[in-house]
Parts: C-alpha cells; structure tokens; sequence
C-alpha cells in the first residue's frame, strides 16, 4: 500500500487558519464600523465627537455638566450686595462653562473612566464654586442678612446624555455618552440632536383660554418695534448680569431700545434711541437668537457667546415680530412701573428642570399646538412660531427682585393674580421664521437643524428658551395702553380691526387710537428718525406700515434666503386644515388681519403639553450612483466577513 504522504495539519497550522479567519472577519467589521460612523456624523467629521471601540460615539454634546442654580435660590440681596453677588453669580457661569468646554475636549477619557472626570473637572469645579459661594455669602453678611444652605450647592454633577428624548429634567438612570449612537450632535458639537423636533401636525390641540369674567380687560395695546434688521446683537444680559461682558454666554437679539448692553444705566436706556414705531416706547425687548446650523461663519464665529461656546451657524433674522400687551379676564389691568424687570422661561431649564419654562413653538396655520420641550417640523407652506407669555402679576412694590422672578407671578388658570398682586398688561412676544424642516434621517446636513443659542452646557434644548423685557414705556404712553385694554379696545399700529387709523411712518413718531363711536385721535411725540443701516436696502411701505430696512449680506452668506428656500413651496397650503385662531381674549381674529398675525390660543401657565407622536423623518434623499457609493464599503465589509468565517469553518473540520 503506497504511503500517503500528506501531511496532517498541526495544532499550529489550526491556530494559523483560525487566526486568519478571525483577521479577515475583523477586517470586515472595522470597514462596516468606520462606515457607519463616516456616514452618521456632522458634515465633514471635523466635528468634536470620539469613536470607541464600540463604534458608538463619545458625543460631548450628549452629556453635560449639571449645576445647582445660586441665583434662583437668593431670594432677598440687599442693594449694598448686590454689584458682589452679581459678580460672583456670573463667575459662577463661566465656571461652569469652561468645564464644559474641558468636558467637550476630554470626552473619550472621560467616558472610559469616571474618575478621571471627576480628578480632572467636576472636583476642581466644585472648588472654584465654593470659593466664589463663599465670596457671596461674605457680601450678604456685610449687608446685614447670610442665607442658610449656599454651601451645599458647590458640587455639580457629571450628568450622561439623554439624546433618546431631548426632554428637561434631570436624569439618572439615562445611559452614558459612551453608550449613545450618533444622532446627529450639531454644528457647535452640544446639540440640538434629531430627537429634539417633533411633527406639528402630531400634536394634540392645547386648551381653552380661562372664562372671560364680567368685569375683564378684553382690549389689546400693540407695539411695533421691527425685526432686528440692523443686526443689534450681544451676549450680555443686563439684568441677571449688569456691568459683565458675556453675561449670557449665548447672543440676543434686540428690538426696541437700541443701548441696551452689560453696562446699560437705567438713564442710558432712558437716553437711548428706540427701533418702535411710536417713541414713547423704548423698552426692550431681546431673546437668544435663532441659527440655522449650516455651516456658515457667522460674524461671531471665534467670539464669547457665539462660537467659542458651541453657538454656532447662521443666525436668522425673523420675518415678523409683534409684540401685544392683553388685559387679564377677570378685571381691569394697573399701569406697569417705569423700569420693570421681566424675564420669562429659564435658560437653564435643562439641567434645572422645567418648572419655569414658558416659551412654546409652533407653526403659522397649527397655533392651537404649542410644545415646549420640542422645536417644530412645519409642514410646507408653514413658518416656525416663537411665543413668550410673560408673567402679568406685579407685587406692586419691586421692579426687579434678587432672583428676577419673585416681582412678578403668573395667573392661576381661572386668571386671578396670587394675594398681594396685581394684574398688569401681559406681553405676548410672537416671533415668526422663514426655516424649513431639518431634515432629520442625515442629522441636518441635508437640510440643516434649527436651534436657539444657549449656556454651553444646556445643549440648545427648546425648553432652555427664554424672553427678557425691561419697560421703558413713557408715562403717557403707558397710560394710553392701560386705558385702551380696560376699555377694549385694540390700539397700536395696525389696529385697523376697529377702524383705526393705521399708524404713520416711523419718523413721524406720532401713534393713533381709537375708542368705539370716536374719530380717530392722534398725538405727536418727540424722536429722532430711525435710519436703515448702511448697506441695506428698504422696501416701500405697505398698508400704513413703517419702513423697514431688508436683512443685511454677511460676507460668505447666500444673498436673498430666497436662494436657501427654493423649493420650499412658501405658498402651498397647511397639510390639514388648521383650527381658527383666536385672540387673548377667546374671539376669532379679525377678519381683516392677516391670518398668521392671529393670537395662537392661550394655555394655563404651567401646564405640561399631551405626549407627542415621534415625527416621521424626510424621505431619504440621493439618487442610485449616491446609494451604490454608499453601500460598497458594507458589501466589501460583508464579503470580508464571509471569507473569514468559511476558512474558520474549514480549519475546525481539518483532521488531526
């Protein structure tokens, strides 16, 4: 018998081929990861997310810092104390902020490992924090009154990301960064994420204005005040923190007083020139800006505030703003003090949780929808709607209080003001944009994702919306406004509802009102006349209205967002009919007014809106070469794959 020569296999040789296999099947799922990861991330990959080796992304934008909030605490600071603890409060905020900024830029350490975090960031923030919370306690003894319990909000907290449900709160149980897949992080790297937007049309209709008493104030005071064409922006905020640059650390737009910054008296407001229409209004009215995360480099694109600190994009100037004072339904409404100080919404509402959140989105045609944790997706045809509903109970003594808040409170839902307010004429801030819907399955790049600016550390989450007013209204002015309420009538430029007068160009500075039964009356008042800026164009006025400037060019910027929103089908209809909108007082608009300068339906101060249906994202876009480049890394993956399990197979049933 002739001797086979064949060699059997060692354990060796086995061990060779088995390592081959598990080579070419790693081989395939590294090319299936780094695909993956390639295609979900911001634009180019030159975002600030890690991968691991997971293939799941260390997103620095999905976890964040999450700090007691001082301020909301100190509920009585003398005004000897009050330039120290404004101070400190602020410190407190860039302390945060540059924590998170370390945060952002050591997230794969930080999400292998907890202590490093807590060696490198949380403990040395916990200690800056308690020396400036000892500071403010220091100046507070001075002046006669040391708060109890300061010291125990020096620690923060490493909170994980949440980007399942973009929802307020503070959160637990939610899975680490290190665990979360990509959802799309933003331009700046902290947020928005898809999950942060919801389908209009999904959501429930909100509920019935409160009862209109006998004795309610039905009248309706408008002020005209532009869009913010000039471009007045900055990052301070003058009333939670005067005389600091940077005090927001996010930018506001301005419409109306025209010197507000950090360092703004109240004489300098008082001087200062205003963009209403009617000069005997020069309060002010300013709210974080809205971006669109496109990629563009926006004048503050390497500046505090802006893009330093992840507020990123370009930022998109309304197509309407109106601002309506309203009356209160069970009685007349008081005068508001010369200077008062109102803040509505919470910028830290993410992290603090949503106990004074009061902005709410929706869409032109769909207002009896309002969210509150979730920017629109408008239908085509629709623009996105910004509303404040400010606080309109005054305790009839302060124009401002230590934590901004206590000075004014909101009705119940009955409309009745708590024991020892009164009711004042309630600001409705109704701010329109010209954005389409992001689209949500590439996380934006297609069409890019909306957002508000905000603290770094609040990841642009919708809840963190906020509006801010100071009334710099003249005495006469005032009075006009609280007598046209009362009466009920509807007063202010555009008033035409009830026969009034359309107001006249804004150098004129002159206002109209009109009661029922009476002519039309009209007052001169002193001003100077607003000019556009340079470089800008202005359309002739319309129907009474003032002439306003067009949005100026930015370097690098498309000319005309005509170009942007091509396609967008401005004119199609809603994609259902919407319910009638009504006015602040409960009636149909007026039949004569535009249709999306109706009121959106009043909501009860503090409700919580029903549950939201998940949106459906945009159909997919690109066409088959697109798809086939695509999909060749997965199958060059697969076939990898497959090679290396058939030499496994084939090693395994190898005779010893």
């Amino acid at each position: 018998m002739a001797r086979n020569r064949r060699r059997r296999p060692t354990g060796a040789r086995r061990a060779t081929f088995a390592a081959v296999a598990l080579m070419l099947g790693g081989a395939g799922l590294v090319v299936a990861n780094v695909y993956a990861s390639a295609t979900e991330g911001w634009g180019d990959g030159s975002g600030t997310n890690a991968t691991d080796v997971t293939g799941h992304v260390l997103s620095a934008g999905r976890a964040t810092i999450d700090c007691p909030d001082v301020g909301s605490r100190l509920t009585a600071v003398p005004d000897a104390a009050r330039p120290d603890v404004d101070r400190e409060l602020a410190l407190l905020d860039r302390q945060t902020a540059a924590a998170y900024r370390q945060l952002q830029q050591s997230a794969p350490a930080a999400g292998r490992d907890s202590g490093t975090a807590d060696a490198t960031i949380m403990n040395p923030l916990e200690e800056k924090r308690s020396a400036a919370i000892g500071r403010i306690t220091d100046a507070l003894d001075r002046a006669g009154g040391r708060p109890q319990g300061l010291d125990a909000l020096a620690a923060c907290t490493l909170r994980p990301g949440d980007g399942s449900t973009g929802g307020a709160g503070r959160a637990s149980t939610a899975p680490s960064a290190a665990s979360q897949p990509v959802n799309g992080a933003g331009q700046g790297g902290n947020g928005p994420v898809v999950s942060d937007y919801a389908d209009i049309t999904s959501v429930e209709p909100g509920l019935p204005n409160p009862p209109q008493q006998a004795d309610a104030s039905r009248g309706t005071f408008t002020s005209d005040c532009g869009v913010n064409a000039n471009g007045l922006f900055n990052s301070d905020n003058v009333i939670v923190a005067p005389g600091v640059s940077n005090g927001a650390h996010h930018v506001h737009d301005y419409v109306g007083n025209q010197g507000n910054n950090a360092f703004a008296s109240d004489d300098d407001l008082a001087k200062a020139g205003t963009s209403c229409v009617d000069r005997g209004d020069k309060s002010s009215y300013y709210w974080p800006v809205l971006r669109e995360q496109n990629g563009t480099q926006e004048r503050d694109a390497g500046s505090p505030g802006g893009g330093t600190e992840g507020n990123a994009g370009q930022i998109v100037t309304p197509e309407q703003v109106t601002l309506t004072f309203v009356g209160n339904p069970r009685g007349k409404v008081t005068a508001m003090p010369r200077l008062l100080r109102i803040i509505t919404g919470d910028a830290k509402a993410f992290v603090n949780g949503p106990g004074n959140a009061n902005a709410s989105w929706s869409c032109t045609g769909y207002e009896d929808r309002q969210l509150k944790d979730k920017y629109p997706l408008c239908p085509p045809g629709s623009d996105v709607v910004r509303t404040f509903r400010f606080q309109s109970c005054w305790d009839g003594r302060n124009i401002d209080s230590a934590n901004h808040r206590t000075h004014v409170a909101f009705t119940a839902p009955d409309g009745s003001c708590p024991a020892g307010f009164r009711p004042i004429p309630q600001l409705v801030q109704r701010i329109v944009y010209d954005v389409p819907a992001p689209s949500l399955e590439d996380a934006g790049r297609t069409v890019p994702l909306f957002a508000v600016d905000s603290f770094p550390e609040q990841l642009h989450k919708p809840v963190t919306d906020h509006g801010d007013f100071i009334d710099v209204f003249d005495d006469d002015l005032m009075r006009e406004m609280v007598d046209c309420i009362n009466s009920g009538r509807v007063c202010g430029p555009g008033g035409g509802a009830s026969g009034m007068t359309p107001a006249p160009t804004a150098s004129s500075g002159a206002r109209t009102t009109t009661s029922p039964g009476e002519p039309p009356r009209t007052e001169a008042t002193t001003g100077t006349t607003a000019h556009a800026p340079t470089g800008t164009t202005t359309e002739p006025a319309r129907s009474g209205r003032p002439t306003e400037p067009t949005e100026p060019t930015e370097p690098g910027a498309p000319s005309a967002r005509a170009t942007a929103r091509a396609g967008r089908g401005k004119s199609a209809p809603p994609a259902s009919p919407p319910a009638a909108p009504t006015t602040q007082a409960g009636r149909p608009s007026s039949p004569t007014a535009p249709a999306e300068s109706a009121q959106p339906s009043r909501t009860t101060a503090g409700s919580v809106p029903p549950a939201l249906t998940q949106p459906q994202p945009p159909a997919t876009q690109g066409g088959l070469a697109e798809t086939g480049a695509h999909l060749w890394p997965a199958a060059l993956g697969t076939l990898l794959a497959v090679s290396g399990l058939i030499m496994f197979l084939r090693a395994r049933r190898l005779p010893y």
